[in-house]
């Protein structure tokens, strides 16, 4: 075998190891690139080391110090129960309240993950005293969440950005995020339509707010560090991760936060496989891998109708993989390529699939997403019901997804 169709195999068991198996993927991705590199395809061990994704480890690692530090000092939480109390104990008002406001903190810069952390055991328990179905409390937390994932600002926004500038597509970071907003809102919309929503609109229940933790001192400096942060980066330009590292410095200086606290709350394990596979995916490249894994996915497509099978295939691994760590920096880098074996095809409209497709599936139990909301789910509730209920919807979504993508991505390529 050549050095490329090794690389290739050495990716396709990522891919199925990161299906079930407890290794940390990224950790798999580097050994099985070290012997391929050095002994099959004759590269130096410094040629694979500077394969490390080094800058997008800096940018993940500072806008996840900074969150972290957000969250430990309990800004995000006092924000969150204020957030909540906008519903003004109508109950009606709570599935699009719950979309909103995951939505709305997820795009601040948290992603997906830690706001479903810091939401979900609220939004459960404020949707079981209201009469809400579990399902739908579940499903517009984790839509909402996920619609603002992809923001520029949040660590997996920063993962898709990445790869997209390597396929030669950068610059598009709200183009992305909008067509992941309206995916998801799309989604939170049938789900809203289908379990409840419209008779809870129509009652008259209401549910009784919680009383709000007091903004502290700590809470409002780490709130005007983050605005200026975040415009600095948006209006100055400035490096979104390294600018992150002097806001977090700056709040655990004057001890507005705990840098104890604040490195426990890295998420090291996704950094790690991000970076790992990311490494792997250099070698793939390097070696003609990519032509030959573009390949493979251009002989399930055609020109016309790659935007719908790419968006059902990186779906269906994404089920039970992992979307930012395996499936995004795996398949955006391609995209080019694949276009090119396609014979057409516009590469935007499929980066876009690739990211719709793959983050639309993340609300099943099989994803973090899914399961804390289960494991928020109240006393009295069955979480083996609601295991099965987001199973069936997580599945129904690589569908879902794959229309959407084929009827609609191109709006927003244009």
């Amino acid at each position: 075998m050549t050095p490329g169709e090794l690389t290739l195999l050495a990716l396709l068991v990522v891919i199925v190891a990161s299906f079930g198996t407890r290794l940390n993927v990224g950790v798999l991705a580097v050994a099985l690139a070290w012997p391929i590199a050095v002994y099959a395809a004759g590269w130096k061990a410094d040629r694979l080391m500077a394969a490390f994704p080094s800058s997008l480890f800096l940018t993940l690692l500072g806008v996840t110090l900074f969150f972290g530090l957000t969250q430990a000092n309990g800004t995000m939480g006092a924000l969150t129960q204020r957030a909540l109390a906008l519903a003004g104990g109508r109950a009606g008002w709570l599935p699009v309240l719950f979309f909103a406001l995951a939505c709305l903190v997820s795009t601040m810069g948290p992603g997906a993950i830690a706001t479903i952390a810091l939401l979900a055991p609220l939004a459960m328990a404020a949707g079981a005293r209201a009469g809400l179905s579990p399902l739908l409390s579940a499903l517009m937390i984790g839509n909402g969440a996920n619609a603002g994932n992809l923001s520029p600002f949040s660590a997996v926004g920063v993962i898709v950005s990445s790869a997209m500038d390597k396929a030669g597509l950068g610059g598009h970071e709200w183009r992305v995020w909008a067509a992941n907003f309206t995916a998801h809102a799309l989604a939170g919309a049938i789900a809203w339509a289908l379990f409840g929503g419209p008779a809870l609109l129509r009652s008259a229940t209401r549910v009784e707010a919680e009383t709000a933790t007091p903004f502290s001192g700590a809470h409002r400096l780490t709130l005007l560090v983050g605005a200026v942060w975040v415009a600095a980066v948006m209006l100055l330009k400035v490096n979104l991760g390294l600018a992150a590292f002097a806001a977090a410095g700056l709040l655990v200086i004057v001890r507005a936060g705990d840098d104890a606290a604040m490195l426990k709350a890295v998420p090291w394990s996704v950094l790690v496989m991000v970076c790992g596979v990311s490494t792997l995916i250099g070698l793939l490249e390097g070696t003609g891998g990519m032509a030959l894994f573009a390949d493979l996915l251009a002989r399930i497509a055609t020109p016309a109708s790659v935007n719908g099978v790419i968006a059902f295939v990186t779906g269906a691994i994404s089920t039970y993989s992992s979307t930012s760590g395996v499936v995004y920096p795996a398949f955006l880098p391609a995209v080019p390529e694949l276009v090119a074996r396609l014979g057409g095809g516009n590469p935007l409209e499929v980066a876009l699939s690739i990211n719709v497709g793959a983050a639309l599936v993340d609300v099943s139990p099989l994803s973090t997403l899914g399961a804390l909301c289960i494991a928020a789910l109240p006393a009295g509730h069955e979480p083996a019901r609601l295991f099965r209920q987001l199973l069936v919807w997580g599945l129904s979504m690589t569908v879902l997804g794959a229309i959407f993508c084929q009827l609609l991505i191109g709006l927003f390529a244009a």
